[in-house]
């Protein structure tokens, strides 16, 4: 597998397989398909140099990405910690795919000069709660019953992790 910083041509791919976890339910709180057109200006804001979009490759098919994204944009005591996000093709899961991405990604961030990286989840997430757990996150926060799926209400979770300590 390879793992590389998204080109614009690969947006398509990126909007299918975030589409796919929307359609799956409770995995993102999206509830309705985002466009390509949606995306382009949040592809934009993502500079490879500080906040970039990673890509998984098999066999030169896209099965996977991450993103690295400001944590409120603007306020620069904030500046050395993003939010990490991830999303894997509904016919690659639990493959390893994410555990790479992510390995890969805090691996990064001392060149991208981030020293806190975290991550929101939907609290019914149980797979991606096991692998921020897998990689040193711990829980640092639960917002109960704040989003709402057809009258179902989930929580978020905050996990984060201190880089280099």
């Amino acid at each position: 597998m390879k793992i590389r910083i998204a080109k614009p041509d690969d947006l398509t791919v990126i909007v299918d397989i975030y589409n796919q976890a929307i359609a799956a339910g409770q995995k993102t709180a999206d509830i309705t398909p985002v466009t390509v057109e949606d995306r382009k200006k949040w592809f934009v804001e993502h500079l490879p140099d500080k906040y970039p979009i990673y890509v998984a490759e098999k066999e030169n098919t896209i099965v996977g990405y991450l993103t690295i994204s400001p944590y409120r944009p603007g306020r620069q005591a904030l500046r050395h910690t993003a939010e990490v996000s991830y999303y894997i093709h509904s016919a690659y899961q639990r493959q390893g795919i994410a555990s790479r991405l992510l390995e890969y990604a805090i691996g990064m961030c001392h060149s991208l000069q981030i020293k806190t990286l975290f991550a929101i989840l939907i609290d019914t997430n149980t797979a991606s709660i096991r692998l921020m757990e897998k990689f040193g996150f711990e829980r640092w926060g639960h917002m109960p019953r704040v989003a709402d799926f057809d009258r179902i209400e989930v929580g978020h979770l905050y996990y984060g992790l201190r880089i280099g300590e």
